[in-house]
């Protein structure tokens, strides 16, 4: 059952077809998020442990992909019946999930680069199209400006990056400070351009980030081992949903992050 009305779904997918990206206060319950953050700070330590010295985000900063299990394989989060019909008003009907994921700076960490998440679909037009790949995010913390907030260029998800990237960084589109609180979720297009900024606190600021993509995207640098049993546990949509995903017996121990080349 839907939380919101159908002219708020169009609202937000008109924010993020127009600016690139909407956000909306108190979407989840503050109860699951919180069962969210403590199951991941011990994965989050195994993974600095194992891959912390790559820095391929950047000094302090991890991309961590979320194993499908408890809590992390929630259909009342990833399969939320108000995010899909906001998805499908985005990237249409029958929508796949490729993506479960978070993005972690911590002390020492830094600028990033102004960059997108994902290239033109068609990228020797030099041109952009309607949404191919929309994303929610939503902070496991309150995220405060200390924290390491996205800084987002509004409206930059629909223009060439080469051209637009000089007046971003002239001010003329403005990097925006994106604070979040638990609950909170921003939908966003990742094509516009952003950048990661220094986390000054001694807490780790994880962003969870669920990719949805229109129905014949396939994208296999960032897909998601799916346990058998976990998969015929779910209700029929969310099963849809992870089609394109690799189903296995059981989750193998962590092995390294296959999603390395991100910044377009």
């Amino acid at each position: 059952m839907t939380r919101y009305t159908e002219a708020e779904h169009r609202r937000i997918a008109d924010d993020v077809w127009r600016d690139g990206f909407a956000i909306v206060r108190d979407f989840f319950p503050r109860a699951k998020i919180d069962a969210w953050r403590t199951a991941f700070m011990p994965l989050f330590q195994r993974h600095v442990e194992i891959e912390g010295h790559l820095r391929n985000r950047g000094p302090g900063r991890y991309y961590v992909t979320l194993p499908f299990a408890e809590p992390y394989s929630d259909p009342e989060i990833f399969a939320d019946e108000d995010v899909l019909a906001v998805m499908e008003l985005l990237v249409g009907a029958d929508p796949v999930m490729p993506q479960l994921a978070t993005d972690t700076p911590v002390r020492g960490s830094e600028y990033q680069e102004i960059h997108r998440d994902m290239p033109p679909l068609f990228r020797e037009t030099g041109e952009e199209t309607r949404p191919f790949c929309v994303v929610i995010n939503f902070p496991l913390i309150d995220v405060t400006p200390a924290h390491g907030p996205v800084e987002i260029a509004r409206r930059t998800h629909l223009m060439d990056k080469e051209k637009t990237l000089p007046r971003v960084e002239s001010g003329e589109f403005p990097l925006e400070s994106l604070p979040l609180a638990i609950g909170d979720v921003m939908f966003r297009d990742p094509r516009g351009l952003h950048r990661g900024t220094p986390n000054n606190t001694d807490e780790p600021r994880p962003m969870v980030v669920i990719g949805y993509s229109r129905k014949w995207f396939y994208r296999p640098e960032v897909s998601i081992d799916v346990p058998r049993a976990a998969l015929d546990a779910l209700p029929e949509r969310a099963k849809r949903l992870l089609r394109f995903n690799p189903v296995v017996e059981k989750l193998e121990p962590y092995a390294g992050e296959i999603y390395q080349a991100f910044q377009y």
